[in-house]
């Protein structure tokens, strides 16, 4: 991964509005001089409790402490590792980025990636080409607009078509400067099994489906033959240094703003059903490529939404790959899972031909929780004449059940069981026995360990950092004259203030721990929403040292020292300060004449 200089970033920083780029996934309204808010994008609320300060350009959740500024915003909800969250904010920005020095061979696998994805994007470009322009992929062409997809619709997919002579990739690809090595290396080609040294055209014959990064740059493809009897139906790029199955979804590039928007994605099996559903205006829509879901594939769906609806094929195939994935993104967690019911034996590109492009929006609409679905498939796959058959269903439905806790959604599917198997609902009730109810955690955590509430003395030194930003210049003259090691009592609010004391009008940023940053953020937010004078920064100062007066007397109480009176003294000027300061606040806000 290339190294940008810092000055790179910074310019980077600078050319961003925050404002528009977080605007793109929520709605945010002024709540302040400085200060927007809206519904957080991380965990699910009603009342907006994300806040940005646009001058500083950070945002942090009073609901779930998600916490950061535009490059984490990027990572955290498109999934990208900090260089690749670098170039694509530089390259929306239209911001040039240099290149910090790297190591030889550090550079040299740098430069090998780049000419791999440009090896990439120019023969999907071929093979798009060859789909609109060739007589051979006439079939194609017939081929998907049976389907019902539109030329506009598959050219925003980048689908295209390979040729069916052996070397058309491999001749045009050594006369543009790549070489074997490179072909191979990419997955565009293969070894010949007969002529030892031969290489030829992996994909030929086939339509073909570019495979994308989240960032959308090529990284493989899928293919598909038109071909009775040519095994593989499917055929994908080889595993290698850019392209790994396990970890992609087709259309992630496409769906990832509609999701993050919508809080929902929706994931399908094919790359058809895929292109289908975005004709119909589903555009968070992503696919499995016919594959076991993966642990890597659910991590991008997480970042992609909070819900997950999956329509995927409604044949027995389908259904059984819908249970393995429902299974697995449960093991995870954090995830709400839906079902969109497709009718038997069909896929969302069926439903796009036969039914036209308002049947699909209508289906996902009516997606319903997995529970439902799985309750509802045991119901109509039983034998519910017989008494053995209901007693095998009541066996099925006791796990399901079991993960349900006391409440309407369970008493209601009690109901539907009871009416289905011509039983009581006392019966059902008592053979599908609740599960116990544990603690529940109110607000997500994001994977990551509960907060701790600071305490009143933290609290005190919080506000008094709140204030230093919120008044940069006095509170910034105020950090250079006090001792730090005897007015901060915590330990992470003492590197604060000594991050503040270097730079107060850029608090966020360099080389920072997680928690001193999260910490910074939060404060400089809260800043934002401050109306504040000074007087009510000196008030702020002298709890300080009260609090550290306090801290004085009781250690020398608990170990029998002299220094009592006089520190009591000192406690006492120190409180007729605090009264000053705190009737001088009162007087300039004029909140003393009322």
């Amino acid at each position: 991964m290339a190294r940008y200089t810092d000055e790179s970033r910074e310019r980077v920083r600078d050319a961003v509005d925050i404002l528009d780029l977080i605007g793109t996934r929520i709605d945010l309204r002024r709540a302040g001089a400085d200060s927007y808010t809206g519904l957080c994008p991380f965990h699910d609320e009603r009342t907006p409790s994300f806040s940005i300060t646009p001058s500083k350009k950070v945002y942090y959740c009073f609901g779930c402490q998600a916490t950061g500024d535009v490059f984490t915003f990027v990572c955290e909800t498109q999934g990208m590792d900090f260089p690749g969250a670098l170039e694509w904010l530089a390259e929306r920005y239209n911001v040039e980025l240099e290149l910090a020095s790297e190591d030889p061979q550090a550079a040299a696998r740098r430069q090998r990636r780049e000419r791999l994805l440009a090896l990439l994007e120019r023969t999907a470009a071929y093979y798009e080409r060859c789909l609109w322009e060739s007589e051979e992929a006439a079939r194609a062409r017939e081929y998907l607009a049976g389907r019902g997809l539109a030329e506009d619709t598959l050219r925003a997919f980048r689908v295209g078509w390979a040729p069916s002579a052996w070397d058309r990739v491999l001749l045009a690809s050594r006369s543009g400067g790549y070489s074997e090595r490179e072909l191979l290396d990419a997955g565009l080609v293969q070894r010949s099994q007969e002529t030892p040294g031969r290489v030829y055209d992996r994909f030929r014959s086939r339509i073909t489906f570019p495979l994308c990064d989240k960032r959308g740059r090529v990284v493989g493809f899928g293919a598909r033959t038109l071909q009775a009897g040519v095994p593989p139906k499917y055929l994908n790029s080889a595993e290698g240094e850019l392209f790994h199955k396990r970890e992609q979804l087709f259309g992630q590039h496409l769906a990832r703003a509609a999701a993050a928007k919508a809080g929902v994605v929706v994931l399908c099996e094919g790359y058809t059903d895929v292109i289908a559903m975005h004709q119909a205006g589903v555009t968070n829509c992503v696919g499995l490529m016919g594959t076991a879901l993966t642990d890597e594939q659910i991590g991008l769906l997480s970042v992609l939404a909070p819900t997950v609806v999956l329509a995927l094929d409604a044949d027995g195939a389908g259904q059984a790959a819908m249970l393995k994935a429902a299974n697995a993104i449960a093991a995870r967690g954090r995830i709400e899972l839906r079902v969109a019911p497709l009718a038997p034996g069909s896929d969302p590109a069926d439903v796009l031909a036969r039914d036209g492009a308002q049947a699909l929006p209508a289906i996902v609409a009516g997606a319903v929780a997995f529970v439902r679905f799985r309750v509802a498939r045991i119901l109509a796959a039983g034998d519910l004449a017989t008494p053995e058959g209901r007693d095998k269903v009541l066996a099925e439905l006791r796990p399901v059940f079991g993960e349900l806790e006391l409440g309407s959604t369970r008493e209601e599917l009690e109901r539907e069981v009871a009416a289905q198997l011509g039983v009581s609902e006392r019966t059902v009730e008592g053979l599908l026995a609740p599960r116990a109810v544990g603690a529940r955690r109110t607000a997500p955590t994001r994977g990551e360990a509960p907060l701790t509430l600071p305490d009143g003395a933290e609290r005190s030194e919080r506000a008094f950092l709140e204030l230093c930003i919120a008044l940069p210049s006095a509170g910034g003259a105020l950090l250079e004259q006090i001792d730090l090691d005897a007015l901060f009592a915590s330990p992470l609010t003492r590197r604060a203030a000594a991050r503040l004391r270097e730079d107060i009008d850029a608090p966020v940023g360099g080389d920072m721990d997680e928690q001193l940053a999260r910490l910074l953020t939060e404060l400089t937010v809260r800043a934002s929403a401050l109306d504040a004078i000074p007087a009510q920064l000196e008030v702020a100062h002298r709890q300080l040292e009260l609090a550290r007066v306090e801290r004085a007397i009781d250690s020398a109480r608990a170990g029998g020292r002299a220094g009592v009176a006089g520190l009591g003294h000192e406690r006492a000027k120190i409180k007729r300060e605090i009264d000053d300061w705190m009737a001088r606040a009162l007087e300039e806000t004029g909140a003393g004449s009322r």
